[in-house]
């Protein structure tokens, strides 16, 4: 059996989406891109797809991964192509590698977030940042299933900088930009718990919803704050030795000349 590791992206509309929306989208590409999938035991099989830290709805996100697992070896490019190709616009295969490594979702320690503040000055951005940074714990609540929780906001943020919007997206009034590194942690903390905070630590306030993504997530350098690609292993990996789909045709062509 073969697994195959994929990057992909929630962007535009398609940020809306629920994880459940997506799953059925991506069984539905599984299907028309004729992936010869592995599938689980007993009475429902299910194709086996791992999903790994999904992005809450309403958040984009170029940085989302999955794995899963073919009964046939493919090659990898060609699969993300036709997986790319079955699935709508915005919701983006940009990368699929072997997997040679183990322990994908524990290389997923940490994410970098982009938080688009429209409607707020640079300035008033960096005086919540340096108040929100300067407090040894910022306590916010948030409902969940389980009842309202309260919890640790700033244990959780390694990073957090505001800056001015890029030359190449710019604002018809005031904006700021947030770049934040955000630990893995439990309980979870979302941007939305840190944009709870700032208002909690400085009472930043922006007039419209933030819009909120997800550049990169994976392995966490505490020194720098640095986020890591998580399946750079794998490529290197892949790198070394042929792929397993490599490996098959190489082994037909030699039954062939012989």
């Amino acid at each position: 059996m073969q697994r195959i590791r994929l990057r992909y992206t929630k962007r535009g509309r398609l940020r809306f989406t629920s994880h459940r929306d997506f799953q059925r989208a991506f069984e539905r590409a599984l299907r028309r891109a004729e992936v010869p999938m592995a599938y689980s035991a007993g009475f429902t099989p299910h194709p086996k797809v791992s999903y790994a830290n999904a992005a809450p709805t309403g958040t984009g996100s170029e940085a989302e991964y999955l794995e899963i697992q073919l009964a046939e070896a493919r090659e990898p490019e060609t699969l993300r192509r036709l997986l790319d190709e079955s699935l709508p616009t915005g919701l983006d295969i940009t990368e699929a590698v072997e997997a040679r490594t183990s322990g994908l979702a524990d290389r997923l320690q940490a994410s970098v977030w982009e938080i688009r503040l429209d409607g707020v000055e640079v300035t008033e951005a960096e005086r919540a940042v340096a108040a929100f940074l300067a407090a040894e714990t910022v306590e916010v609540q948030r409902r969940t299933k389980n009842g309202v929780r309260t919890f640790d906001t700033r244990g959780a943020v390694a990073r957090l900088a505001a800056v001015a919007p890029a030359a190449d997206r710019p604002s018809d009034g005031a904006c700021a930009i947030l770049r934040l590194v955000v630990r893995h942690e439990t309980p979870a903390v979302r941007p939305d718990d840190v944009l709870s905070g700032l208002r909690a630590t400085a009472d930043l306030a922006p007039p419209v919803p933030a819009a909120v993504t997800r550049l990169a997530q994976g392995l966490l350098d505490e020194e720098t704050g640095t986020v890591t690609d998580p399946l750079a292993p794998d490529r290197e990996a892949v790198t070394a030795a042929p792929s397993t789909a490599a490996g098959l045709a190489a082994a037909k062509a030699a039954e062939g000349s012989g």
